[in-house]
């Protein structure tokens, strides 16, 4: 049922690929190669690439990449939360020797693990203040991540298992890692360059 869903939701995102006139893609994982190739070939065919889409209607200039104040949403709890347990759960799975990971029925790799570490460490740095789903707000500090990352192990450790959590799941480890690639005071150029030091 997980891979089901895993691979559904490949299929979505490669329709849109596909149609949105793109002519490749990437996949997290190898397994997902003939999925994704299949819906790019429904939308080419024989043709090569879709060159002759342009997208006339679309006007990006340099000044539109840089407008971050543009970007619709807020910074939430929901998110808070969610980069931090990706992030322990990718540095776990890493930890193990994998590089992909199937974590809420995604398959997430170090990219994923990367945004997550580095929102977090933005959000620290820049005093950024999150909105829960009440409509209440606090800053996001290194003691509110602190917690947080309690409270999601404690969620992960209940969805696996004891057994996993303790014996494979390196969950001390795995927390402190992403501490300190999210709360360091440098910003850290990789979450896994000081990974490698945990390596067995």
């Amino acid at each position: 049922e997980v891979n089901e869903k895993a691979f559904a939701k490949v299929v979505e995102d490669k329709q849109r690929e596909a149609g949105d006139g793109f002519d490749g893609t990437w996949v997290a994982h190898p397994d997902s190669v003939p999925v994704a190739a299949e819906q790019f070939d429904k939308v080419l065919g024989d043709r090569p690439h879709q060159v002759d889409r342009r997208r006339d209607e679309v006007s990006v200039e340099a000044k539109d990449l840089l407008s971050v104040s543009d970007t619709p949403g807020a910074i939430t709890e929901e998110g808070l939360r969610s980069d931090v347990n990706v992030g322990i759960q990718y540095i776990s799975s890493w930890l193990r020797g994998n590089g992909a990971a199937g974590i809420y029925n995604l398959m997430e790799d170090a990219a994923t693990a990367e945004i997550a570490r580095s929102q977090v460490w933005q959000w620290v740095r820049h005093d950024a203040v999150l909105t829960d789903e009440t409509g209440n707000t606090r800053q996001v500090t290194p003691e509110l991540v602190r917690t947080i990352a309690t409270e999601e192990l404690e969620k992960v450790r209940a969805e696996v298992g004891d057994e996993f959590f303790f014996n494979h799941g390196r969950p001390d480890e795995s927390r402190a890692l992403f501490e300190e690639v999210a709360l360091n005071e440098r910003f850290v150029e990789f979450l896994t360059l000081p990974a490698y030091d945990h390596l067995d």
